[in-house]
């Protein structure tokens, strides 16, 4: 039983990974505008079907991630530079409303160019062979999965902890309107926070079709809701807090499937909604948020 217990983790720990790095963007993005971008979900969409185009075009896989993260950052500074900016001070309602209908014109716009038919999406061979691990045994896709989320995400910590850049989306986050007093370029730190955020959810995308073998126009819809759950676990606006949320949600997820009689694998999402309503209930801001504080 042990055995198949560890063997659960593992698959939650490449779940909560994915979880872990769109999670992480919505709190980058929500802690420095104070808005949620619903749009941020259909990242991981546009970062998977650029892979799956450039895998077409016979480009390198490290090369491929590098062109993701780059077109995961363009894309996110576009939706902040036409959508986010000109609404910078309005009411957040409105900024809500804005980023669904950003959200719905990117899902159509690739239901129209890429049809609604899925496609398949597969990593290299070598990938789906498994790494023993002691007793039990791991897909390579899934260690893939869990290895480059921690990398990815000790480079965040680095340029938001080490980084003058860092200190600048810190203090925007803390106080807006004393950073820009303060000389510190608001619009050019806020489209960095949009980028970053935006690339780690395209990275998500990679992975995503890599570990579950399909994707379509409509892929970021469940990964961006569960990354908002994520967020609301762990704390809005910590990232932290959206990474151990993350972790969390994926651990939980799979454990619920995995260990439960077999009738009960169709709700596993009733199961998350559950866990959220929870949370919500007993500690409203999140279960991390004291632990993992943002100082500026």
């Amino acid at each position: 039983m042990s055995q198949y217990v560890f063997q659960q983790i593992i698959n939650g720990l490449a779940l909560g990974s994915l979880y872990a790095l769109v999670a992480i963007g919505f709190s980058m993005i929500y802690g420095i505008v104070r808005l949620i971008n619903f749009a941020h979900g259909d990242l991981v969409m546009i970062g998977a079907f650029t892979t799956l185009g450039l895998v077409a075009y016979g480009v390198p896989w490290p090369l491929i991630l590098m062109f993701v993260l780059l077109v995961g950052a363009l894309a996110g500074m576009t939706i902040e530079a036409t959508v986010f900016r000109p609404m910078r001070g309005a009411q957040q309602v409105t900024g809500f409303i804005a980023t669904l209908a950003v959200s719905i014109v990117i899902q159509n716009t690739g239901l129209m160019i890429l049809s609604g038919q899925p496609r398949n999406f597969l990593f290299p061979a070598f990938m789906r062979q498994r790494v023993q691990l002691g007793s039990v045994s791991a897909s390579l896709t899934d260690l893939t999965i869990i290895g480059l989320t921690v990398a990815l995400i000790a480079l965040l910590l680095v340029i938001v902890y080490r980084t003058r850049l860092g200190a600048a989306m810190r203090a925007t986050a803390d106080n807006l309107t004393a950073a820009r007093l303060m000389g510190i370029a608001v619009n050019r730190t806020i489209l960095t926070a949009f980028a970053i955020g935006s690339a780690l959810a395209a990275a998500a995308g990679l992975l995503w079709g890599g570990k579950f073998g399909q994707i379509d126009p409509l892929l970021g819809f469940a990964p961006g809701l569960k990354a908002f759950i994520a967020c609301v676990i762990g704390g809005v606006g910590s990232i932290g807090g959206a990474m151990l949320g993350g972790y969390l949600l994926g651990l939980a997820e799979v454990l619920f499937v995995g260990l439960l009689p077999p009738q009960f694998a169709g709700y596993r999402d009733v199961f998350v909604f559950t866990l959220l309503i929870v949370i919500l209930l007993l500690k409203p801001s999140g279960l991390f948020v004291r632990h993992v504080e943002e100082r500026a």
